[in-house]
Order: C-alpha cells, then sequence, then structure tokens
C-alpha cells in the first residue's frame, strides 16, 4: 500500500503502528537481500555451509548484544540461509523503554505478559528501537562485504518482523528457524 508524505507516494511501514519499537519484548525477525540473491553460501544435505560474507553476518549478528549493552539485549535461535537471515531477539528492560511506557497485563491463555505499549513512536527518535539493531547489522555487513571485494553485495530495503506475544509462539518460531536448512527446498525464499 502507497500513500503520500510532503506530496509524494511512499510504501507504508510494515510496522505495527500502536507497538513501540524499543518495548522490551521478543520480536522475530527476517532480513532479505536484495532480489534473494545467494550471497551468505549454500545448504548441502540439509545444513548451512556459510562463505565469506556468512561468517561476517554471524559474527555480527552474534556481537549484537556487546555492542549495544545498554539496551539490555539477548539473542536466541536465529539461521543464516543462502539468501536470508531469520533471528530471534530480545530487547530487555532498559532505559529507553522504562516500565512507564507500558501497560502490561496478563491474559488467561498465555503465560507471558502481553504489553501494550501507551507511546507510539511514529517519527521521533529512530535509535534504541529494533530499527536501529537492523539497520546497525545491515550497515556493517554491508560495509565489510564491499571491503572484501563484494561490490555487488545489498539488502532488501526492508525487514520483516513479528512481534512474539507468548511461549506457544516462541517455541513454534524457534522450531521454524531451526528446522529452515533442513526445509530449505519448501523455504517461500528457496530459489
Amino acid at each position: 500500500m502507497t500513500d503520500k508524505f510532503k506530496n509524494k507516494y511512499r510504501i507504508s511501514s510494515a510496522r505495527l503502528h500502536s507497538w513501540d519499537y524499543s518495548s522490551n519484548g521478543a520480536y522475530f525477525i527476517t532480513i532479505c537481500t536484495q532480489n534473494r540473491e545467494h550471497f551468505f553460501g549454500n545448504i548441502v544435505n540439509g545444513e548451512m555451509q556459510l562463505n565469506e560474507i556468512g561468517k561476517i553476518l554471524e559474527q555480527q549478528w552474534i556481537k549484537t548484544p556487546e555492542l549495544r549493552p545498554d539496551m539490555n539485549l539477548e539473542l536466541d535461535v536465529f539461521a543464516i540461509m543462502p539468501n536470508h537471515f531469520h533471528g530471534i531477539i530480545i530487547i530487555g528492560e532498559n532505559q529507553y523503554n522504562g516500565t512507564d511506557a507500558m501497560h502490561c497485563v496478563s491474559t488467561p491463555d498465555t503465560d507471558a505478559m502481553h504489553c501494550v505499549s501507551t507511546i507510539t513512536n511514529k517519527f521521533g527518535s529512530q535509535s534504541k528501537n529494533l530499527a536501529s539493531i537492523i539497520r546497525g547489522i545491515k550497515s556493517s555487513v554491508t560495509m565489510q562485504a564491499k571491503k572484501s571485494g563484494n561490490k555487488y553485495f545489498a539488502w532488501q530495503p526492508r525487514y520483516h518482523d513479528h512481534i512474539i506475544h507468548d511461549t506457544q509462539s516462541f517455541e513454534r518460531i524457534r522450531n521454524y528457524i531451526k528446522n529452515n536448512p533442513l526445509k530449505w527446498n519448501e523455504d517461500k525464499f528457496y530459489e
């Protein structure tokens, strides 16, 4: 869908408008390469064999919490595929997302807290949130890939995210990520 900003058409945000993406919570992310190019390696017998750029992505993902200690980040499972990346990242409570900005209620059908932000971050500062984390990873991988001689490496402009609201969803997504290399030929990004 497109809308206008300053009298020019632009693609509407895929983000949930009522959610503050600096909020503490678990997020399932998918980042794809431009035109679904296979830049990260190959799947051999159901196992991903990372090439140089794939290893750069892996290193950047793993050191994300170290680079942003003030955000209280925790990484869970991830999978680097030939042309995309899946991961779960947890933003813990920190100075940028204090509980006063959240309204949390326990729901009877989940054992996790369901939090709804009372603050929306439409066009405010885009630092210390999920978008800034993804932007940092994409930028660093791109810079290192180009330094290593791959001048054609590029990401698609956006990324996909899903806010994980309960333990059941968390486990379902974890299993999907873990099994992604085994089911590569069934994957929607397979080409």
